[in-house]
């Protein structure tokens, strides 16, 4: 038997759609992760972009565990001397909500060039409308 690989010209892209209602954050970007790697294709090439897109609504909708709301913290920095910003969980959720996700799932792919290609075929909106009726997104289940 040969082992094939697949280049990103030859993979076949799909289209999910996740509801993000009550789900927990690191389990939902794990799986959104995993999808956008390609991990769930039998084509699965580890060097080649063969993963599918992935929406996500609801993200103001999204749970931590504990009190990580209160005590997880999100630092930035400007690149000026004394620009390191900090804000908590639950004040970035007020204000983007989206980030809270884009983070997790960022953490979780190769911090490469093909790690920030596939992060941009996830696409999260804060309420439950999004703009990709036309692709026809199949629910992606999240256990």
């Amino acid at each position: 038997m040969k082992t094939v690989s697949v280049t990103r010209d030859e993979a076949t892209r799909e289209w999910y759609i996740v509801d993000l209602d009550g789900l927990t954050v690191g389990r939902a970007a794990a799986r959104i992760a995993s999808v956008l790697r390609g991990k769930h294709k039998p084509s699965f090439t580890p060097n080649a972009d063969t993963g599918d897109f992935v929406v996500a609504v609801n993200a103001d909708r999204i749970v931590f565990t504990g009190n990580k709301w209160k005590d997880k913290v999100y630092y930035r920095h400007s690149n000026y001397p004394g620009g390191l910003r900090e804000e908590r969980a639950e004040e970035v959720r007020e204000k983007y909500s989206e980030r809270i996700l884009e983070n997790a799932v960022a953490g979780m792919l190769p911090k490469t060039p093909l790690g920030r290609r596939l992060l941009r075929k996830l696409k999260v909106y804060r309420g439950a409308e999004h703009p990709h009726a036309a692709q026809q997104p199949r629910p992606l289940t999240i256990d």
